[in-house]
């Protein structure tokens, strides 16, 4: 029994990390599109720079559960 919620912890941890990835990335785009097409720029910086900060939230709960990890 133990096992088998052992198991269904790491899932639960693998799944929320995933989440965390996916919707860093897309709330970072969403947010530079909207305030991209409110303030338009020539080459789309806002998006492009909110983008990244989401990608960088990402990487960065990616380091935070591998430190938990070790």
């Amino acid at each position: 029994m133990k096992k088998k919620i052992k198991k269904y912890w790491e899932l639960y941890k693998s799944f929320s990390l995933g989440l965390s990835v996916v919707f860093s990335v897309v709330i970072g785009g969403v947010i530079g599109y909207f305030i991209d097409k409110r303030f338009p720029t020539k080459y789309h910086i806002l998006f492009l720079m909110f983008l990244f900060y989401g990608i960088g939230a990402a990487f960065w709960n990616i380091y935070q559960e591998w430190k938990r990890l070790k």
